[in-house]
């Protein structure tokens, strides 16, 4: 039974993690989409700086990820 408690706990954690990873990222391009509307000639910088956020977001989901994986099969 504890084993299977553990794949759900893993399994809530790394949807939570999904989901938290998502909602910012559409955050984050929201925020994008609205700078370069009101500031076109700063499109690049804007550009720039969203990818750099988005994968700092990414790579925190993925870690997220590997300890919920990690914390099933430790059980």
């Amino acid at each position: 039974m504890g084993a299977g408690l553990a794949w759900l706990g893993a399994g809530l954690g790394a949807g939570l993690a999904v989901i938290g990873g998502g909602l910012g990222i559409g955050r984050l391009a929201e925020g994008a989409m609205q700078g370069t509307a009101r500031q076109p000639s700063a499109t690049n910088e804007i550009r720039t700086s969203m990818i750099i956020a988005a994968a700092l977001i990414e790579g925190v989901t993925l870690f997220a990820e590997v300890v919920c994986i990690l914390l099933a099969f430790k059980s």
